[in-house]
Order: C-alpha cells, then sequence, then structure tokens
C-alpha cells in the first residue's frame, strides 16, 4: 500500500480497476466518432446542409467547454450521499445519452426545413446548434468528475501509467466506435432517402447510449467510497494550495509572460493542425472517393490505430532517445506531410491510399500529441498549476470549436469560388482548399514551436508569478 507524504495511506488503483476506470473514457471516444464523424457525414452528403452550419453546430459543443471548471468545482464543494464524483458522472452520462438520441430526429427536421425553406427554419437550426451546446455541458458535467476521479484514486506514482491507459482506451473507444458504425450501418450503402436513414440511425443511436449508460455504471461503481467521519473532516479542512490564486491573478499571469502566450498561440495552431478537417473528412470520403457511410466510418477507426500506436512508440521509443522538444519538431514535420498527402490522394480518388494516408496521419497524430502532452506538462509551474493547465485546456477547446466552424466554412467557400470561376461542380477543388489552409496551420505551429523555451519559460513565469502576488499583498 503507498504512503503519502503525511504518512497517511494513499489511494491505490490497480491495473483491473484502472482498466476497468478506462470504459467511461473509452464510451466518450466512441460517442466522438458518431457525432464528429457519422452524423456530419449524414448532415453534409445525405442531407446537403451546408457546411458552414454543420460546423457551428458540432463548434457549440466545444464553445462551452469552459464549464468543465465550473462542475469540477461543484463535485468538490457539493457531495450527493457522501460522494464527490460519482454522481456527477452519472447524470451526466444520462443527460448526454439522452441529448445523443434527441440529436437524430431533430437532425432530420433541420433537413426538411432546408428542403421546404419553411418558416421555422431559423427556430429549428437555433435548436440544433442548443442541444449540441447542452450536449457539451453534459460532456462537462461527467468528465471533469471523472478527471478528479482519477486524481483522487490514484498517489503520484500511479497517475501517470494511470493517464497513459486511460487516454489509449480513448482511442480504443475510437476505433471500436468506428467498427460499430460499419457493422451495424453497412446496409445503407448508397441509402440518401431520410424516410430509410431516419429509422436506423435512430436505432442505432439508442442501442449506442445503452450501452454507453450500462458500461459508466460498470466503469465507475465502487471506485468512489463515500467520505464520512475523519474523511469528511479532512474535505472540509482542506490543506491550503499555493496555487489558489484568483481569476484576476490568474489573467495577470498569463498576460504578463510572452512565453506563455507563445505557447499558447502554438497549442491552438498544432490543435487547428490536426482538427481542421475533422468536420469534412467522412463527407471527403463520400463524395470525392465514392466511399458508403460504414466506408468513411471506417477511417476514424484506421486514424485511431495510428494514433494509438504514435502514443505508445513516442512514449515509450521516441521522446525518450531524442528529448520531448526533438520529438515534437518530428510529430509537426509528419503531420504537415500526411496532410500533403491527403490532400494528394484526391487526385487519385483510390480508396487504399486515403486508407494509407489515415494510418500514417494517426500515427503523425500520436507523435504530436505525446510530445505536446509532455511539453504542456513541463510548461506548468507548480505553483499554479490549475491556472496553466485550465489556459492550456482553453486552447485546445478553443482550437477544436474553431476547426468546426472554419472546416465548414472553407468548405462552402470553396465550393462557391470553384462554381463561379469554372461553372463546375466538382467537390475536389473545395476539399482541397480545406487541407491546404489546415497544411499551413500545421506549418504555423511547426515554426512557433522554434521560438518555446523551456528555461526562459520558467524564468518569465517565475518572475511574473512573484509580481503578481506581490501586487496583490501589496
Amino acid at each position: 500500500m503507498s504512503v503519502s507524504s503525511s504518512g497517511v495511506p494513499g489511494p491505490r488503483l490497480g491495473l483491473t480497476s484502472t482498466l476497468r476506470l478506462g470504459l467511461f473514457q473509452g464510451c466518450l471516444g466512441c460517442l466522438a466518432v458518431i457525432f464528429a464523424g457519422l452524423l456530419n457525414r449524414v448532415m453534409i452528403s445525405e442531407l446537403g446542409f451546408p457546411g458552414l452550419l454543420v460546423g457551428v453546430a458540432l463548434a457549440c459543443e466545444q464553445f462551452v467547454a469552459p464549464a468543465r471548471v465550473l462542475f469540477g468545482q461543484l463535485s468538490d464543494t457539493h457531495p450527493v450521499a457522501g460522494r464527490h464524483r460519482v454522481p456527477y458522472i452519472w447524470l451526466g452520462a444520462v443527460l448526454f445519452c439522452t441529448l445523443a438520441v434527441l440529436s437524430v430526429p431533430l437532425i432530420f427536421q433541420v433537413g426538411r426545413l432546408l428542403d421546404t425553406g419553411g418558416g421555422s427554419l431559423l427556430a429549428a437550426i437555433a435548436a440544433l446548434c442548443g442541444l449540441f451546446a447542452a450536449y457539451g455541458l453534459a460532456i462537462s458535467m461527467a468528465s471533469s468528475p471523472y478527471l478528479a476521479l482519477l486524481i483522487d484514486s490514484t498517489n503520484e506514482e500511479e497517475r501517470p501509467r494511470a493517464v497513459g491507459i486511460i487516454w489509449c482506451l480513448l482511442t480504443v473507444g475510437i476505433v471500436v466506435g468506428a467498427i460499430a458504425i460499419a457493422l451495424a450501418l453497412g446496409s445503407l450503402d448508397g441509402v440518401t432517402d431520410p424516410a430509410i436513414l431516419q429509422p436506423a440511425l435512430l436505432g442505432f443511436m439508442v442501442r449506442v447510449a445503452g450501452v454507453v449508460l450500462v458500461l459508466t455504471v460498470i466503469a465507475t461503481l465502487g471506485i468512489e467510497r463515500p467520505r464520512t467521519g475523519a474523511s469528511l473532516a479532512s474535505a472540509e479542512s482542506p490543506p491550503s494550495r499555493d496555487d489558489a490564486i484568483t481569476l484576476r491573478q490568474s489573467w495577470a499571469l498569463v498576460t504578463s509572460s510572452r512565453q506563455v502566450m507563445v505557447f499558447f498561440l502554438f497549442l491552438l495552431l498544432f490543435t487547428l493542425g490536426l482538427f481542421l478537417q475533422d468536420p469534412v473528412l467522412e463527407s471527403y470520403g463520400a463524395e470525392v472517393f465514392g466511399m458508403s457511410i460504414a466506408a468513411t466510418a471506417s477511417l476514424n477507426a484506421l486514424w485511431g490505430i495510428g494514433t494509438l500506436v504514435g502514443l505508445l512508440i513516442a512514449g515509450l521509443w521516441i521522446t525518450p532517445r531524442l528529448g520531448k522538444f526533438a520529438t515534437a519538431r518530428l510529430g509537426c514535420q509528419l503531420i504537415v506531410g500526411s496532410l500533403a498527402l491527403l490532400l494528394l490522394s484526391g487526385i487519385t480518388a483510390q480508396v487504399p491510399v486515403l486508407q494509407g494516408v489515415m494510418v500514417l496521419f494517426g500515427l503523425s497524430a500520436g507523435i504530436g500529441t505525446n510530445s505536446a502532452l509532455v511539453l504542456m506538462l513541463d510548461l506548468t509551474l507548480p505553483q499554479a498549476a490549475g491556472t496553466f493547465v485550465g489556459v492550456w485546456g482553453l486552447a485546445q477547446a478553443l482550437s477544436r470549436a474553431l476547426g468546426k466552424v472554419f472546416g465548414g466554412g472553407l468548405l462552402d467557400l470553396g465550393r462557391f469560388l470553384h462554381l463561379q470561376v469554372t461553372g463546375s461542380t466538382d467537390p475536389f477543388p473545395a476539399y482541397a482548399l480545406v487541407l491546404g489552409v489546415e497544411l499551413l496551420v500545421a506549418a504555423a505551429a511547426l515554426l512557433l514551436l522554434n521560438r518555446v523555451n523551456l528555461r526562459q519559460f520558467r524564468e518569465d513565469t517565475g518572475r511574473s508569478l512573484s509580481r503578481v502576488l506581490a501586487l496583490e499583498i501589496g
């Protein structure tokens, strides 16, 4: 049994319990494929939604990401039946599963109104965006207490292993979700009739929601013990923390350091360079390569497998040998090269070429993500860990949201410009615009990485923290 610095036995989470807890993260990965892969493909390619509308609707889930802080604080301060984490996880899971099911009929209702031009179209679009935002809030309600539960259940020595396992299970969930779509909806190849698509998708979503709810209970049941007696007294009088600085101090700290802003922008561009094509990838496979719904879903499986392998080889082999900065540069370079190949593969319109490129893209994403996470942890002052992790998380959430909006918007812009200039409806040039811009963004992230200096970061932010705290005292 582990022992904390105070001499009290610390938390212990065995391998079996870690794998069980990771089932929930796998469920989130599975749902991410369905929302960011299946539904956006159906909206753009089968129902004819404008790409910008799809991007804005999907981005609403990310725009509410700051609520994660609020739900984390609620789980800290408002236990239910003596438990701080599990009740919030279960309630969030019930809500996001319910909203996932409700999204299907609402999407098809918006599609019908787009065809008929009904007067309630704007209200339906607002409802769709609101539903995705509510879905994001429900995910936040469950995921923040879930990560807190992981921290509560592990000590410092166990935590890196637990985080690595659960991160891998997230990627496994992405692969499983893609395979489930291919198996369950394979009979819909070539089907565009909403009267056939809607009941099939609704039935699939109901089954997925049921499985996710069951796995959520299995993943978390018995992991958290109710706090009673001494543990409650300890919870009511927590030890003071050096990083408990105010919101105003946090903002002053972030804006006072040039290196913080440089790394913030790097994370923004790096994540945008990974996910700008996210809302249009399945439609790219459908319209340029002629792939079915099940086949385009498999692209996420290939990407996920590549990402998983990339995460593992970067963590176990590349980063220990090359160092974190060299690995980050390598990851960015590979991502730029993969995006160039993803663009060029559209010229061939050969499905095996696209599938091979997706594996390479996933491998590059895994290597880049591993090194970016290591850098993110290194570029975090222990005295203000909460502040810096929040800032890095904000950069990633913001770029995911912008990626969905810009990806869909650039697709619409490319279609409009190509039609005006050539009069042709060839889909490839519009997708080439999206991928070309994404390539430039990834290249900009690589250039910005060269301006990150770990030693200067720690010196500058350390001085800034002392100055900010001194001003508060004064």
